[in-house]
């Protein structure tokens, strides 16, 4: 390593300071009412017959009160008469294992005790068809044996591609409740043809599976439910795609552009399917999302407990850590990537064996014509973004920007003896 310093120690660091960037601010305040008035509205409810048996399908993101979506959708399912019971839908997820899947529902908060009802996870999967072009569709067992499913997403932009049905209902029922042989169909073709895949499949169950309702949700730049809405099993092809454009009006940004460096203290599954979102940073695994932000080099300095070693998109960095490299759990992390075919998700970027030694290379690689003057903005995560710290060129930017506000002076970083940082995003450092 002393080589590594040799190259690197004269990198100078910028002084930092936080800022808060303004988004709106609208949410729901109680999910249960929400999820109740959606629940009373007689289309839907004509949707749930008496005593039928009923899968409600809960996928592996980290939706903003997910256990209490869940927990309120139960609760409106009974008094209806009917007997819900939860199945995990999140395609390869967990490891592409049903043991896997139903921790990861636990790490997200749902639990047969949270849920209200029984958890029953199983890849096995039956084939209801074929497209045109030979793919199989394939569903959940357990879900296709009920008399109907609900699926519960967050309607969101997708971190692969752009098209005018996403991350949401659709690419649950395509994806999510395929279990890992259909979610390997769907990706088959690659995501250039993503779009019309996730469509022609969830059409097919739509009309073959006892698909009943579908219980979307919309968040603010906050990370906060701001709708929520459900939609007949018949309606949803048709309010899908007016739901992503709100949702992606309403999605948070980096209100700097462009950058010469990106720090993103921590990745996880529970910020993005790819860890960190490229909505957010800029950088994709595919050319076939549009993306907006810009930025020249990008590290990943550690990986959160509740992936469970799932390091899905550590390969978009630049540069990342030897703390990082040292959680991951490979067989976890290379079920995603083999199922979708984008292999550069799970690349190991260059490793560095310190936080200071990561940042300063991205610095140094970033080819900006001032060194020393550098846009530089850190991130705790990319689902966390109202408060950053941002280098100290940025500061005047910052002062014109009335969506902006600076919260303090400019400081520099603080790293311990080992050379990583003591806080985690400008704040005090807990266990990640």
């Amino acid at each position: 390593m002393s080589v590594l310093h040799d190259l690197l120690d004269g990198v100078r660091l910028p002084r930092m300071a936080p800022v808060r960037q303004v988004f709106e601010t609208e949410s729901v305040a109680d999910v249960a009412a929400a999820v109740g008035a959606e629940f009373a509205k007689p289309e839907v409810a004509a949707t749930i017959m008496a005593d039928a048996e009923i899968a409600v399908a809960v996928g592996s993101r980290g939706l903003n009160r997910l256990a209490d979506l869940v927990a309120a959708t139960v609760a409106e399912l009974k008094k209806l008469g009917a007997r819900p019971f939860v199945v995990p839908a999140m395609g390869s997820h967990g490891g592409a294992v049903a043991e896997g899947q139903t921790r990861i529902l636990a790490n997200l908060g749902v639990t047969e005790a949270s849920a209200g009802c029984p958890i029953r996870s199983s890849m096995d999967t039956v084939e209801v068809g074929r497209l045109a072009n030979g793919l199989p569709v394939c569903m959940d067992r357990l879900a296709m044996a009920a008399d109907g499913i609900v699926v519960i997403n967050r309607v969101k932009p997708h971190t692969s591609f752009s098209a005018d049905y996403e991350s949401g209902l659709v690419k649950m029922i395509s994806i999510g409740l395929g279990n890992q042989v259909g979610a390997e169909s769907c990706h088959a073709l690659g995501f250039g043809e993503m779009a019309r895949s996730i469509v022609d499949m969830a059409e097919m169950k739509l009309a073959k599976t006892p698909i009943v309702l579908g219980l979307a949700s919309i968040e603010n730049a906050y990370d906060k439910i701001s709708r929520v809405v459900a939609l007949p099993a018949g309606e949803i092809m048709a309010a899908e795609p007016a739901l992503l454009v709100e949702a992606k009006a309403k999605m948070p940004r980096i209100l700097f552009d462009p950058l010469d460096v990106l720090i993103v203290d921590r990745i996880g599954k529970e910020f993005s399917g790819t860890g960190a979102d490229p909505n957010i940073t800029g950088k994709a695994g595919t050319p076939y999302v549009k993306l907006s932000q810009r930025v020249a080099k990008m590290a990943f300095l550690d990986l959160t407990a509740k992936s469970g070693g799932n390091a899905t998109g550590v390969g978009l960095a630049d540069i990342c850590t030897r703390r990082l490299v040292d959680k991951i759990d490979f067989v976890a992390t290379y079920a995603n990537p083999l199922t979708s075919t984008v292999l550069t998700s799970a690349k190991i970027p260059m490793t560095m064996e310190t936080d200071r030694l990561a940042i300063q290379g991205c610095i140094k690689t970033c080819n900006a014509p001032d060194l020393g003057n550098v846009r530089l903005v850190r991130l705790v995560n990319t689902l966390d973004i109202e408060t950053i710290l941002v280098s100290e060129v940025l500061l005047d930017e910052a002062a014109a920007n009335p969506a902006v506000e600076i919260l303090g002076e400019a400081r520099e970083l603080a790293f311990d003896a080992a050379g990583n940082l003591t806080d985690i995003g400008g704040f005090q450092r807990q266990a990640a």
